[in-house]
């Protein structure tokens, strides 16, 4: 062996791969001897492993292969595992590598694609290097092609095209035949196939097609033209919606991925990219391709997830999502090398090896490039390589190869036996004798040679046919050579061989003898169906028995059956060949009994249970035939249902019903399933039990014939009558609400096995479940899973419990963990806003309708015209159980624009109905400035309320009906003045008082401004010529000159408050008529008529006719002022308001409407009276 020497860089893992590269010398002495017992020369390893190659047919090609180690090496090619014959096309080349002139394309063995191995062989063994695949370049039809498409002049446009090629296409596209660049400002690419154009217009135009091209191909699809239509005058405002999502992609390491997203909206949406499980993407390998499309390149392990795509109104919060997954490949790689191990003769050699991949790679090894399978002294445990009594033969070069979809991988280990003197010769005369169905006697002789040195002897036993046998040893003392074997199985061959130990080792293997045990009854009946194809008949089937079970060859079968009512049995024997029987001649509707039992050359086996079915009705004659139907033990806890339907029944079928249940237990179901469901798993079954399982098909009369099957579930205990405890269940299981409907699940397998094939049943139900058949079941075999399809806002209960060797762990402690709830749905309703100061407005709003939604935060926005326009919202939010918010220092002049929207953790709801709010300028009349209050049903014209015509006409009529009242009313009081003209008129005492201005409404058109006079009132008792109105609107008093208000009657309207107070000083005089003056809030005023006034002069009480209306722009979606919160302020004056006795009007003004005693020429009126 050469010495060794310590290389000046690190040294690979044992088997690892070398540089392509021819090495230097120094570098091959350097990796002769750097690691003892690997890298000598004694030893072999590749230099060079062939690769991956794609070729055009009749290309030449080069297979590289260098191998080093002790000379002479041989070369051999091994293709699809067989030998490769050198021809005048295919030649070995004396450096190892394989050189094949021209690669022909055929099928089966004429053609040259395949996997290449190269195998090395010196004289201490062979290795076999990894698998290249040969594949010839090829390019298939268009399997996708564009297709015509037409958008509005402005739009977005996509045209797709998909084929398939080896190596993979480059797809550019023709705009009328002309090359069309790869990227624009409105026009994308995209390497996947898709061509997207935004923002179309006429000069987009034309025909369209896309040119796949490889090395060898270029097709083109067909032509596909893009129409462009004038747009509309003006466009709609349209939430996003997105086009074209993302689709889910499996992709292997390096490789360069594109996520597509196109979406369209008034105005154009913003598309953003995020991860669901909220980790940042990589910005280093990850960029925007075109107008939202993510491209990762170099893609790697940590690229894998969910990828969500979202669109977004601008300076909004409305948005629509799209998702879709990454999975990346990646080749298997190790992460535990075997070692070289010595061991003596009769030891024992373990190699461990560990690789890691996606998909998980399968292990397997290899012994000299051959590959072992477990049997008797060899075992192999996924990932564990175990050599029991090692002998001489087993000193060889050994391998341990991983590969998966995406390559493999190989690492070699060296096992030298070592010989010892002085051993005893083997046992010998070996022989076996059956005494039973599960005994055989085994004797033999003591060694030849140094008989008298051995201490133990150690009996090895194993079955002789079959592959991946357990092989078991029993020792026995140095007194004793005969043994009785008694644990066997009937019915089988067995091999036996004994060894001989002594302290300085153990001898040679005896001779093998082989011997079989007797048969013995079966252990368990068959698995029986049943079914119907009339109503007076019930087909029998079964399948054969297991032979773990059959312990013997069946020669007949016994089947029994009954009616259910009745306790006499029919009894049929029938052959051991058999699989089948139909029952004919029975009763329609009623419901038998029937059982079977198999025997052997042994006798009789256990009868099965009694299995029940019920034949079809008479007058069935529309049901469905029963389908065909197989039951298969996928594990020890699930089984696999599958059928088939009768064609003539396909056609009426609206679907099936499942019902299975455990022997004596209650039955569940049923399961409803599609027409197109033939397959169906049964999981979160015990182990050891046996399952009724009933299949009908129905249609939309009745329900169809039924089938009936039993099944038994497997034990999970892989070795033989030996109890293994099961393994330790997962850990550390987590959960985590995803949404509404879905619970991320992750755990933690446990350290029992390194890297074994694991599967998991997670068990999910609500808590508090009582009916057991809504557990849902679910299989995977990753550590984590996204359990979908649950209520929103519900606690669920989770457990996990693992599957390995036919084995199965407890359950795992449960977690519990609850649903969120769902986004809001709808807005928050009855929104108001009223203007409680001249710049701040108080908003109000109701939760959203529905009891189950879940609201934890408000949203307002907020926003003048001119800055809603501009997209510029100001945001307030509160908290969920908030229903009320101020919008501070709002600016005089401006309407505002309200909308509110409710959230939870989940997302946003829609936002309410806009509300607008007109703040005005201070200087605008007083009748505009009171408190205004709106809602979300309230409609604003240029600071107007839009009334329907219900309102209209119920204006008009309450208007006509006061008019009508009004003028009622003078003309009594008209008729009782004239009766009191004979009355004496008392003399009046005149005050002076000043009178306030009324502004005359801005609807009406009046002027503003103008004094109104009024008349002093009589400060003496009441007499018959000064009242009070009786009717409670006022307690004035009231005499013939006027009414008389009191020097501190506080003005209660600022509507008629006038800015100046003046007093005018006029003599004292009598009215020449009736007076009608009517003020809001007061009664009618009436006074005595007396006589005219001397010509010339005018009337001392100017008579202004005043229609106050309320001027409160207020509008209640609930059709109620009487909120809290209605926004009615009452603003008084303290300014004292007084009636002048009599005040100069020097210009006349035309009568008032309301005096209706004579004509204009009538003295009585007076032609100076002014307005009313």
């Amino acid at each position: 062996m050469a010495p060794s020497v310590r290389p000046s860089t690190r040294p690979r893992p044992p088997g690892m791969l070398l540089p392509l590269l021819p090495p230097p010398p120094l570098l091959l002495l350097l990796l002769v001897g750097c690691v003892p017992g690997v890298w000598s020369f004694s030893e072999l390893f590749f230099v060079k492993e062939p690769q991956d190659v794609t070729v055009t047919r009749k290309d030449p090609i080069f297979l590289d292969c260098q191998a080093h180690g002790e000379v002479p090496i041989k070369v051999t090619w091994l293709k699809n595992g067989g030998k490769v014959s050198e021809n005048k096309r295919i030649h070995v080349l004396s450096n190892g590598s394989l050189y094949i002139s021209e690669v022909e394309a055929g099928r089966g063995e004429s053609s040259d694609e395949g996997f290449y191995q190269c195998l090395a062989v010196n004289k201490y063994g062979a290795i076999l290097s990894q698998k290249a695949h040969l594949t010839l370049s090829t390019i298939s039809a268009f399997e996708v092609q564009p297709v015509s498409t037409e958008v509005c002049e402005g739009g977005v446009a996509r045209f797709a095209c998909k084929i398939s090629s080896n190596p993979p296409a480059v797809i550019t596209w023709e705009f009328n035949r002309t090359a069309l660049p790869l990227t624009t400002d409105r026009i994308t690419a995209l390497p996947t196939g898709v061509l997207q154009i935004y923002d179309a217009g006429q000069v987009d135009a034309g025909t369209y097609r896309c040119v796949a091209t490889t090395a060898a191909h270029k097709r083109k699809s067909m032509e596909a033209s893009l129409t462009v239509s004038p747009a509309k005058e003006s466009k709609p405002l349209y939430t996003p919606a997105i086009v074209a999502g993302p689709q889910n992609v499996t992709a292997s390491l390096h490789q360069t991925v594109v996520l597509e997203c196109m979406a369209t909206g008034n105005p154009k949406p913003i598309i953003s990219w995020s991860r669901l499980d909220h980790r940042s993407i990589d910005v280093f390998n990850t960029r925007v391709l075109g107008n939202g499309n993510l491209m990762i390149s170099d893609v790697r392990l940590q690229h894998a997830g969910v990828y969500v795509c979202r669109a977004t109104t601008p300076g909004t919060r409305n948005f629509t999502v799209a998702m879709a997954t990454l999975t990346v490949l990646a080749p298997p790689s190790f992460v535990e090398w075997p070692e070289s191990l010595t061991r003596p003769r009769a030891g024992t050699a373990r190699f461990v090896c560990q690789a890691e991949g996606i998909p998980t790679p399968k292990m397997s090894w290899l012994k000299n490039g051959r590959r072992i399978h477990s049997n008797g002294r060899i075992k192999m445990y996924n990932s564990k390589l175990v050599i029991n009594q090692i002998i001489p033969e087993d000193d060889a070069i050994y391998q341990c190869m991983a590969e998966n979809s995406q390559g493999s991988v190989l690492s070699r280990a060296r096992l030298t036996v070592v010989l010892s003197e002085d051993r005893p010769s083997a046992p010998y005369n070996v022989h076996a004798e059956t005494m039973s169905s599960s005994a055989i006697l085994l004797a033999w002789e003591r060694p030849l040679y140094n008989s008298d040195k051995v201490i133990a002897y150690s009996v090895h036993y194993m079955k002789a046919e079959g592959l991946n046998n357990e092989e078991y040893q029993v020792v026995l003392g140095n007194d004793t050579t005969h043994y009785t074997v008694d644990d066997l199985e009937p019915a089988n061959n067995y091999t036996f061989y004994i060894v001989a130990y002594m302290p300085m080792g153990a001898s040679q293997m005896s001779d093998h003898v082989t011997q079989n045990t007797l048969e013995d009854v079966p252990l368990r009946p068959p698995e029986i169906s049943l079914a119907s194809r009339s109503p007076t008949d019930i087909l029998i089937s079964w399948l054969p028995i297991p032979a773990k079970y059959r312990r013997g060859q069946v020669v007949l079968y016994r089947l029994s059956f009954r009616l259910s009512s009745e306790s006499s049995i029919q009894v049929l024997e029938l052959p051991g060949t058999a699989r089948e029987h139909l029952l004919e001649g029975l009763k329609p509707d009623s419901v038998y009994l029937v059982r079977i039992a198999a025997a052997t050359r042994a006798g009789l086996g256990e009868s099965s249970v009694w299995t029940s079915h019920r034949t079809p009705k008479a007058t069935s004659v529309k049901a469905p035939k029963a389908p065909e139907l197989h039951l298969e033990p996928l594990t020890c806890t699930a089984i696999s249902v599958t059928w088939e339907q009768e064609a003539e029944d396909l056609g009426t079928i609206q679907g099936y019903k499942l019902f299975y249940r455990e022997e004596g237990q209650q039955e569940n179901g049923p399961i409803f399933l599609d027409t197109g469901n033939l397959l169906y798993t049964l999981s979160g079954l015990d182990p050891r039990r046996k399952y009724h399982v009933r299949l009908l098909a129905y249609n939309d009369v009745e329900d169809g014939y039924q089938a009936d099957q039993t099944v038994s579930t497997p034990g999970c205990v892989s070795v033989r009558d030996r109890m293994v405890p099961p393994p330790p269940p997962p850990h550390h299981l987590y959960a985590k609400a995803n949404s509404s409907s879905s619970v991320f699940l992750h755990w933690r397998r446990p350290a029992f096995t390194t890297a074994q094939l694991i599967n998991y049943t997670v068990r999910c139900n609500p808590v508090g479940l009582q009916n057991a058949s809504l557990v849902l079941y679910l299989q995977t075999s990753e550590t984590h899973m996204l359990v979908q399809g649950l209520e929103p806002n519900t606690k669920y209960e989770f457990a996990v419990r693992l599957h390995v060797d036919q084995l199965s762990s407890p359950w795992s402690p449960v977690v519990y963990h609850s649903t969120l709830p769902e986004a809001p749905s709808g807005p928050p309703v009855g929104v108001k806003v009223t203007l409680i100061q001249d710049d701040t407005a108080l908003v109000s709003w109701k939760p959203p309708d529905g009891p189950e939604t879940v609201v934890t935060r408000y949203t307002i926005l907020y926003a003048s015209r001119k800055a809603w326009i501009a997209g510029e919202w100001q945001v307030l939010h509160r908290e969920g159980a908030i229903t009320m918010a101020l919008l501070e220092n709002l600016v005089a002049g401006n309407v505002y624009i309200v909308k509110i929207s409710a959230s939870n953790e989940v997302g946003e709801g829609p936002f309410s109905n806009s509300v607008e709010l007109a703040v005005l300028p201070k200087e605008t009349s007083e009748s505009n400035q009171r408190p205004k209050r709106l809602d979300s049903d309230a409609k604003v014209y240029s600071g107007y309320y839009h009334l329907d015509q219900e309102s209209m006409t119920g204006v008009a009529v309450g208007v006509g009906i006061a008019l009508t009242c009004m003028l009622a009313c003078v003309f009594i009081l008209i008729y009782r003045s004239k009766a009191r003209k004979s009355s004496a008129s008392k003399t009046a005492r005149n005050g002076t008082q000043h009178l306030p201005r009324a502004s005359a409404s801005t609807a009406m058109g009046g002027e503003g401004g103008k004094s109104l006079a009024r008349a002093a009132g009589n400060q003496e008792p009441l007499t018959p010529d000064s009242f009070i109105d009786a009717k409670g609107g006022t307690d004035l008093i009231i005499n013939s000159y006027g009414p008389i208000i009191k020097n501190n009657t506080k003005k209660k309207w600022l509507f008629f408050q006038d800015t100046k107070k003046t007093k005018v000083e006029q003599p004292r005089r009598k009215f020449a008529g009736a007076v009608c003056l009517y003020l809001p809030g007061t009664a009618v005023l009436m006074g005595d008529e007396d006589p005219p006034s001397p010509p010339g002069q005018t009337s001392a009480f100017p008579r202004p006719f005043v229609v106050s209306t309320d001027t409160e722009h207020s509008a209640n979606s609930e059709g109620s002022h009487e909120t809290g919160d209605s926004g009615r302020f009452s603003h008084e004056s303290n300014d004292e308001v007084h009636l002048p006795s009599a005040t100069s009007a020097p210009a006349p003004a035309p009568a008032s409407p309301c005096l209706r005693g004579g004509d204009p020429g009538d003295p009585a009126m007076g032609a100076g009276h002014g307005p009313l």
